[in-house]
């Protein structure tokens, strides 16, 4: 740790949310896109959280912004599909982080992708997918708590995963 950036421990810490998000930046996460399906064409949403919650019987959690198009469109719906995306994909999810995308039936225009069991849309060549039906959803803070049964599912073990660290893209070293 550098010298400095370590406090005592209090009751309550004053702190900044630059300082929470810089603080959460020190954990590496996977990268991925959150798809689904929906009445106006398909979704997409880049996504860094997104974790296991059960192997008995196969859970996993989302967590969307509430009130977002993606959020909405998920509750309505109730399926989703998580896209883990591979290194060489870091423009997708610049492309689904953008405010600036397409929305509706142009925001699929040209990804090449496939409809899954759900009807989400599974993007090609990601490192693996997990195709969900939501069983339970929370609203906490400013997210959506998605948590979404997995009803199918792939992954190809030799496709290496992008990651986001400290705010920058980032891949595994070659030797793994």
């Amino acid at each position: 740790m550098q010298q400095g950036t370590v406090k005592p421990a209090t009751d309550e810490q004053v702190f900044t949310s630059r300082s929470f998000r810089d603080a959460l930046g020190v954990f590496a996460t996977g990268v991925t896109v959150i798809t689904t399906r929906g009445v106006e064409g398909h979704h997409g949403m880049t996504a860094s959280s997104f974790t296991s919650v059960s192997l008995d019987p196969p859970l996993i959690l989302v967590c969307v912004i509430s009130g977002t198009q993606g959020s909405d469109t998920i509750e309505r719906n109730g399926v989703f599909a998580v896209n883990i995306l591979a290194t060489e994909q870091e423009p997708l999810s610049r492309y689904f982080a953008s405010r600036e995308r397409p929305r509706g039936r142009a925001a699929f225009e040209g990804i090449p992708h496939r409809d899954a069991v759900t009807g989400s849309p599974i993007l090609e060549g990601v490192a693996g997918h997990l195709d969900c039906r939501v069983t339970e959803s929370h609203q906490v803070g400013d997210h959506v708590i998605f948590i979404g049964e997995v009803v199918a599912m792939d992954f190809d073990p030799d496709v290496q995963p992008l990651l986001f660290h400290r705010g920058r893209y980032c891949a595994l070293s070659p030797d793994g």
